[in-house]
């Protein structure tokens, strides 16, 4: 019989092995200490770098306590306008100086009540005469300037031409040589051209805006009615308070002084005036060198603008022209020989002098407007030649007058 062998396995029985994780990681102290080991590392370095960036310490850096504040660069980019506007300013900004006047009015009960007023004024020479506009002064019965730096002196009212809407007014800085702005050429300028208003709008001294010139030879109502030519029209913001201070070129001349705006609601809507520098600098000389505007005299009084309805009513031999209505005796426009009317027609409830001169041309322009003849005689100078063309009696004659100072 065959016998029956059992083989029996003596071999280390197998352990069970673990379970490996859902997310795919086996876990592993090795890997666990290399992690930790990467992260002080990345910790030290850190530490490292930190220290070389702050050191060495500058002398105005805060060593403990206060944090740092990062400061704009030195050297700021600027564009090239922006460099004209910043030395424009710098420049002329100290000769702007801000004009209080005090004017004495009623009120309901007959009480007299001291109002304020305040403006902008231009310092034209060292010893403290200062351009502005007539409307700013008028009427005060006192006047204070205050400068850029704050100091405040009172002013004397030197003179005026309120159909300019020019005036003077002077301070005493004793032996403080006051900054200026000298007066460019305002026959020159172009629309278009960039131009800088500096003034006290609203009483914010000092106030830069800026903007191009818009029109040229415009023409405004001075507040006594008379007509004001060749005004400078700019985009320039220009509010109440800018009456009476500089519209500057683009070096920092004087070519215009601020004198109104246009607006509904009084204030900039973008079209604001200014009376051409050339215009206030000679009040300004006159004033200076005389106390007084030196006017040129012609003598003549104008009745009326001829247009074709009134030349065809009154039968004239033109359809445009002056009437003369009246010449002073003696005065440059009779010595010269110019006719005055002769007879009066009544037209409704008018009375319209006729039989006289009608001046049709002066100095190779048309004659139109009694304002513009008027505003172009008054900018000649006491000496200078008139030449007038005339109808009488339907011939064509030409008269030389020599104008005189107006008498005072």
């Amino acid at each position: 019989m065959k016998e029956h062998t059992t083989e029996i396995d003596t071999a280390k029985p197998k352990q069970p092995a673990l379970s490996t994780p859902a997310f795919g990681w086996r876990f592993s102290f090795a890997k666990v200490g290399k992690l930790a080991g990467f992260s002080l590392c990345v910790t030290l370095l850190s530490f490292l770098m930190s220290c070389v960036w702050q050191w060495p310490l500058s002398p105005e850096q805060p060593t403990s306590g206060t944090p740092t504040v990062l400061a704009a660069p030195e050297n700021a980019i600027l564009t090239p306008d922006e460099k004209i506007n910043i030395t424009i300013y710098q420049k002329t900004s100290p000769a702007v100086v801000n004009i209080s006047s005090t004017v004495l009015s009623m009120d309901m009960f007959s009480n007299v009540v001291p109002e304020s007023g305040s403006g902008s004024g231009v310092i034209l020479t060292p010893d403290g005469y200062i351009l502005t506009n007539a409307h700013v002064v008028e009427d005060s019965q006192q006047l204070e300037v205050t400068l850029l730096d704050g100091k405040a002196y009172k002013a004397k009212l030197i003179g005026g031409d309120v159909s300019k809407d020019v005036a003077l007014i002077k301070i005493e800085p004793g032996e403080l040589k006051l900054p200026t702005i000298e007066v460019g050429d305002s026959s020159r300028l172009q629309v278009g051209q960039n131009v800088y208003a500096i003034g006290n709008p609203f009483g914010l001294n000092s106030t830069l805006t800026t903007g191009v010139i818009s029109s040229l030879g415009r023409t405004l109502k001075a507040r006594n009615g008379r007509l004001m030519e060749g005004i400078i029209q700019t985009d320039a913001a220009i509010n109440p308070g800018n009456s009476g201070g500089p519209l500057l070129d683009s070096a920092g001349h004087l070519i215009g002084v601020n004198t109104a705006i246009f607006s509904p609601s009084g204030s900039s809507a973008g079209i604001g005036f200014a009376i051409p520098a050339n215009s206030a600098r000679r009040i300004a000389e006159d004033l200076i060198s005389y106390g007084r505007v030196i006017r040129p005299f012609l003598g003549v009084e104008v009745g009326m603008e001829i247009n074709p309805y009134l030349a065809k009513a009154l039968d004239l031999p033109v359809k445009k022209g002056l009437m003369v209505s009246r010449t002073v005796q003696n005065g440059p426009a009779a010595l010269a020989g110019l006719r005055q009317a002769s007879k009066v027609l009544v037209v409704g409830n008018r009375r319209i002098p006729v039989g006289g001169d009608i001046i049709v041309a002066y100095d190779g322009q048309p004659a139109e407007s009694a304002d513009r003849f008027i505003n172009h005689v008054e900018f000649k100078r006491p000496g200078d030649l008139l030449s007038l063309r005339v109808n009488r009696d339907g011939k064509l004659l030409t008269l030389s007058v020599k104008l005189t100072e107006r008498p005072r």
